[in-house]
């Protein structure tokens, strides 16, 4: 509400996302029209004004289903850690496949600096020298010690920002050290299995005191794109769709066995990131076998 006041709402009618069902028509930072109801402490969402933006992943319950985990939104921050858990580095890559479609801009956050020793420093240093060459920001910081808080503070003031991350990344933590007053609730890694577990359980926007609003959402364990076709995968690894245009197929090759292909030259001569181009043949191939068997179900 325009003066800041909470309405419970319900949704009438189906809504669909450019063909695709989808589990939650109506998503964190969606502007919508509502019919108050006559006593006026409820009203029905009647439409969802256009997006400007949004991110989507494929439903964990409902694998044939998209899933909105936000709209309308200025910036996307994935949240890792390089120890306890220990890195996942192609999540990193999943998430910039979410983001890169819709050219939001994204940050990559390693948090936990404080645990870092010599070599997980390294690590950091390394994949920031990937990414920050291809045009994404990546920033260390520790919100148990403070360090790179008020990097990030500034890299949020009057923005809508999306956070997401796997679990036990300290996601709340590194919140709640940005804004103290929202007081997020936080959990231990599970001593057994070193792994996070959720604290936070639906998607939620909160204002932030110096400008800005943060749209924080439940742990990530996994991402996968049923909803691409391979050639989306090729054209939204960005610094690959660059140097496309002098494959020998142009922006059809898939840069894999294609001949005269100048991304697979560009790898080989480490001009592009061996690591990205394997987590690139993952992603395509994965694609590719998921759209084969929707292909054939029930033949």
């Amino acid at each position: 509400m325009e003066d800041d006041s909470v309405l419970d709402c319900r949704i009438v009618g189906k809504f669909r996302l450019e063909g695709q069902k989808i589990t939650n028509p109506v998503a964190v930072g969606d502007r919508v029209e509502v019919e108050r109801s006559e006593k006026e402490d409820n009203g029905t969402i009647r439409n969802i004004l256009p997006r400007r933006n949004y991110v989507v992943r494929q439903s964990p319950r409902r694998r044939h289903d998209l899933h909105l985990l936000a709209s309308n939104i200025d910036q996307a921050i994935v949240i890792m850690t390089i120890t306890q858990p220990d890195l996942k580095q192609g999540f990193i890559d999943r998430f910039l496949l979410m983001t890169e479609p819709y050219e939001i801009p994204a940050i990559i956050v390693f948090n936990k600096a404080d645990l870092y020793d010599t070599g997980h420093v390294g690590v950091f240093e390394y994949l920031r020298d990937i990414y920050e060459h291809i045009g994404y920001k990546a920033i260390l910081v520790s919100a148990l010690e403070g360090q790179g808080i008020p990097e990030l503070k500034a890299l949020l003031k009057d923005k809508t920002t999306l956070i997401t991350g796997q679990s036990g990344v300290g996601k709340s933590t590194l919140v709640n050290a940005v804004e103290p007053e929202l007081e997020l609730r936080t959990q231990e890694l599970s001593d057994y299995s070193g792994k996070g577990q959720h604290t936070t359980t639906f998607a939620e926007m909160h204002a932030l005191r110096d400008g800005g609003a943060i749209i924080d959402t439940p742990g990530i364990k996994s991402l996968s794109f049923i909803h691409l076709e391979p050639m989306d995968v090729a054209h939204n690894f960005k610094e690959f769709f660059k140097y496309s245009e002098d494959c020998k197929f142009g922006g059809n090759c898939l840069h894999r066995s294609e001949p005269g292909c100048a991304v697979r030259e560009a790898v080989e001569s480490e001009e592009l990131s061996v690591l990205r181009y394997e987590n690139y043949l993952t992603i395509l191939e994965e694609v590719e076998d998921q759209n084969y068997w929707e292909r054939h179900k029930g033949i």
